[in-house]
């Protein structure tokens, strides 16, 4: 974990056997031709979001309702999960143009973190709120663990001996407090609605990596988020295949 973010980590032993059967074939295992994933840094854009206006009333990010419907099923992220990367990086489109984020390289992180707002058991609501809330492991400085010492009081994330990891994306508290914004116009930057946190994760990524269509920027980002070329390569075997439409 390094400065801020701190992923949770979960082995599912069946499905990855069966993800590693799957890729031996020449065809996937519904029998139809499986989707090359593209290699290289940066991953790719995904499908274009359409213009929306950033600064319309209420929940924002319902303008790409259609948009994240057409890959809702492809993907196997929720409508309301894609509509808050997308809208991530349509805000960052026009306020930060010369970042270049795309939606993809927030769904890639989101996924790694916490499985799109799902993880055990979670779920993601119309307005982006995720619960039960998501919370990662205490950062005691145990075996390979950062130690950090309560910043908050355990106000935002119920622990007030060490820091943990909040919501669907895994910010500790003192990063959110410097970093998080209200996305889905509710009034409060929320950890737990995936609309705040994709948006401060895309704002804490442009503002860490600068240019995100290169790949010296890309993993400057990635490294900043967490510290582990692991996880920047699970993070962007996602993006990449959520680029081409497809799940990882």
């Amino acid at each position: 974990m390094m400065d801020g973010v701190y992923r949770i980590r979960s082995a599912f032993l069946v499905s990855a056997a069966v993800a590693v059967a799957c890729a031996a074939l020449v065809v996937g295992c519904s029998g139809e031709p499986r989707i090359a994933i593209p290699q290289g840094i940066p991953p790719g854009p995904g499908a274009p979001v359409p213009p929306i206006d950033i600064n319309a009333p209420g929940r924002t990010a319902d303008q790409l309702r259609d948009w994240a419907a057409d890959q809702t099923d492809a993907l196997g992220i929720s409508a309301t999960a894609l509509e808050a990367y997308g809208y991530a990086a349509a805000v960052m489109a026009q306020s930060r143009p010369e970042c270049g984020i795309g939606w993809t390289t927030v769904a890639g992180i989101a996924s790694v973190e916490s499985r799109h707002g799902t993880y055990r058991g979670s779920s993601v609501a119309p307005r982006g709120d995720v619960s039960p809330q998501i919370r990662g492991i205490p950062l005691d400085g145990g075996p390979g663990v950062a130690e950090i010492p309560d910043t908050d009081g355990g106000a935002m994330d119920g622990d007030p001996v060490h820091d943990r990891a909040m919501g669907p994306l895994q910010f500790i508290p003192e990063t959110w407090k410097r970093w998080g914004v209200d996305a889905n116009g509710d009034g409060v930057a929320n950890p737990d609605n995936i609309d705040d946190a994709a948006l401060t994760a895309a704002r804490y990524l442009c503002a860490r990596g600068g240019d995100l269509t290169s790949e010296e920027g890309w993993r400057r980002a990635l490294m900043a988020y967490n510290l582990s070329g692991e996880y920047l390569s699970d993070v962007r075997d996602r993006a990449a295949a959520y680029s081409v439409g497809t799940r990882p």
